[in-house]
Order: C-alpha cells, then structure tokens, then sequence
C-alpha cells in the first residue's frame, strides 16, 4: 500500500474515533473544572475559605490518582467500549451529586469520589489510541483529542455563567445548576460509549479488510524488538518512566493552578460580573487549542519530542512570571493566555514518549503510573496556590511556583533519552 493510502487510512481515522473521544473528553474536563466557577457563588454561600477550597478541589486527584493503574489493566482486559462506558457514566452521576455539596466535608467527600469515578478515563484514551496510530501519526493525534479540554475551557467559561446567572430559578443556586447540567451529558455519552466505540481496527465496522491488514501490520511492526511480556515490575523499576512521570507531575502542577484558580484571579481584579469572567476566562483555551495542534503536528513532522516539551514549557514559565507581575485583568489575561498554552502544547508530543519502549500491559500500567503521579500535582498546585493565596492575599506567590514547576519540565525534557521509533 502506498503512503498516500495509507495516509488517507489515517485520516479516516481521525474522522471517526477522534470527534467521538473529543466530545467524551470535553464533558470529563467540564465536570472537572466546573468548581472553579461555582467557587463564585458557591464558597461565599457554604462558608469555604480559599485553603479550604483549594484543597477540596485538589482532592479530587487523589481518588483518581490511586486508582488510576487498575482502572487502565481493567479496560486493557475488558476493552475500552465496555470500560470507558463504565467510567463515564459512574462519574456522572457522582458530577450531578455535587449539587449537594452542604460544607467541607461534604465537598471534600464528592471530589474525592468524582476523581475516583473517573480514574482511567484519560489514560485509557491515551493507551487506546496506541492500537490505532503509529508513533509518526500519534502526536497530533493526541493533540486533537485533548484540544477537548481548551475547547470544555472555551464554552465552559461562558456556559458556567449562564448556569450561574440562573440563581435561584426554581429555588436552586446558580452553583447547584452548574453541576446538575454539566453532570447529565457524561451519562448520556457513557451509554452511547457502549454501542459506538469500536475495541480495535478489527471490531470497526467502516474499515475493510485491506485498511485492517495494513494498519496491524503497521503497529506489529513498531513493536517489533520490544519486549511484549514486560511486567508492571519492569515499569517500576524502569528510570525512564519516573522521569516522565516526574515530567507530567511539573506540567500538571501549572495546568491545574491555572484552571481551578482562574476564574478566581480575573474576578480579583474587580468590576466584572459571573458572566464576563466565564466569557473571559475562554481565552486562555482558545489560544491554547489552537497552538497545541500546531507544536504537535510540526513535532509528528520531524518525529523529535524533547526539545518541543522543553521549549513549549520554558514559554509557558516565563509568560507565569509575567502574569505574576501584572497589574491589570488585561496583562493577566494575556500572561495567563501564553502560559496555557505553552503547558499544553507539551503533551502532543510528551504522550508519544511511554509508547516508544513499553509495549502491551506494561505501556497501560506504564501509562496509568505516569498519569496517576503526575496527577498528584492536580492535588497539590490548587492547594498550595489556595494557601499562598489565604497566606498573601495575592496570587502572585502561585503563579511563581507554578512557573518553577513548569521551568523544571522544561530541563527534565531535555534529561529524557530520546528513543526513536522503528521506521520502514
């Protein structure tokens, strides 16, 4: 089969599984970071300080964090039409549940189950899309799937405070109806997950025979001089592995500061309503939606990865400086908008690296680990920008840490061995 074929194979591809896997992942990153704006209405109205807060909305990921390894050897087990279905519609329901939040117990409780309910969701996707694209079309294809998350950014803001300024219709807060509406979809979308999801190219229903054989030939041949029977001892003894988990942690410590806390610093400005900050605050996702694409496709282009982590993160950290310094909602808007992107145009490329050495139930819990203890930073960023914040009475302190963190991707990057894929 010549490249233009198979070319158009991958293509194929991306027209059918990724818009699908797009919108699961918008509906996960709503029901993630839809705290962020009920914290408007909903923190004055419970009586939740900024720590309080801050660790309540980081708590999520140590449910998600702790679960996150099984929940990916489940689905390589069961397949991902059948796992992905279970997840999405169990965090739903608990999504929907966070409408009754009364204090901080409570909230403590709901965001500990709700990351628990949606362990495995991204990293699932991420092993999943390894049985379709090979390492020179994996990148980008990554990228367009979690470009969801900037785009859940981009009409979550506004969306949020539509739901906001629905205060007290039918005698819920603004707050109770963000979680009730953004909780349904993931519902919805679960019991759809059981019918659409194909498990492998042999289970699509819209490729022949030809494109089937072509595109195992394709990955069978990547993993050619891989160990097909490495062990979760292997993973846990592997070097590389806590590096890029080391890697993950840094950048999703950045992420997660600027995706609780936003909403949050562009009020503290003062003169804006729910509403405007909500439309606002899209423009950070926007910016980055559109970049990540880029850095990811020129990274698939050249097939090097280091340096486009290690610069997309030396961006990002600086412009965290610059948002530090800032002195109007418009500089921190700005700021914030290049620091966004520059953290996620790091994961087009970052999340081809794990597939370059392990290979079958190794690269799932391989995956999984990464993810797991690179999200422990979701726990720790918005807690520790909560008590600088309660500390200080400024952001300012947050946004330094987070730029260290992001600066220290930037050089562990750069101390990864570069692993080249097999090419015919």
């Amino acid at each position: 089969m010549d490249l233009h074929s198979e070319s158009a194979i991958y293509a194929k591809l991306r027209r059918k599984l990724l818009p699908f896997l797009f919108v699961l992942y918008i509906v996960a990153y709503l029901d993630r970071i839809n705290v962020g704006f009920a914290a408007l209405q909903m923190n004055r109205e419970l009586g939740l300080s900024e720590a309080v807060f801050g660790f309540g909305a980081g708590i999520f990921f140590i449910g998600y964090s702790v679960l996150e390894i099984p929940s990916n050897l489940v689905l390589r087990q069961l397949g991902a039409r059948i796992w992905i279905s279970r997840i999405m519609i169990s965090w739903g329901v608990v999504a929907i549940a966070m409408m009754y939040t009364r204090g901080p117990r409570s909230f403590y409780v709901l965001r500990f189950l709700l990351g628990a309910a949606e362990a495995g969701f991204f990293p699932g996707i991420i092993f999943y899309l390894t049985h379709w694209f090979p390492s020179r079309e994996r990148a980008r294809a990554i990228s367009l799937f979690m470009t969801a998350g900037q785009i859940a950014g981009v009409i979550g803001g506004p969306l949020s405070g539509l739901f906001l300024s629905m205060n007290g219709l039918w005698h819920l807060p603004g707050w109770q109806w963000l979680f009730l509406a953004e909780g349904i979809p993931a519902v919805i979308l679960g019991l759809a997950t059981a019918r659409y999801l194909p498990d492998t190219p042999e289970d699509a229903p819209w490729l022949n025979s030809s494109e089937r054989t072509m595109l195992s030939a394709r990955l069978a041949f990547e993993r050619e001089g891989r160990d097909s029977n490495q062990t979760m001892r292997f993973v846990l003894s592997n070097g590389s592995v806590w590096l890029l988990a080391l890697l993950d942690f840094a950048i999703v410590f950045g992420l997660y500061g600027i995706g609780l806390w936003l909403p949050q610093i562009l009020k503290g400005f003062g003169g804006m309503s729910d509403v405007r900050v909500g439309t606002l605050s899209a423009l950070p996702f926007l910016t980055a939606a559109v970049l990540m694409v880029i850095v990811a496709t020129h990274s698939d282009s050249n097939g090097e990865r280091r340096w486009h982590v290690a610069i997309s993160a030396f961006v990002a950290a600086i412009a965290l400086v610059a948002s530090a310094a800032a002195r109007s909602a418009w500089m921190s808007l700005i700021t914030i908008s290049i620091a966004s992107a520059g953290v996620t145009s790091t994961f087009g490329p970052f999340w081809t690296m794990p597939s370059r050495f392990l290979d079958g139930r190794a690269a799932a819990g391989g995956i999984a680990l990464i993810n797991s203890t690179a999200n422990l930073a979701g726990f720790v960023g918005p807690s520790l920008v909560g008590l600088i914040k309660e500390a200080t009475g400024s952001f300012a302190g947050g946004l330094l840490a987070m730029a260290l963190a992001v600066m220290m991707a930037g050089v562990i990057a750069l101390a990864m061995p570069e692993v080249e894929p097999r090419q015919v």
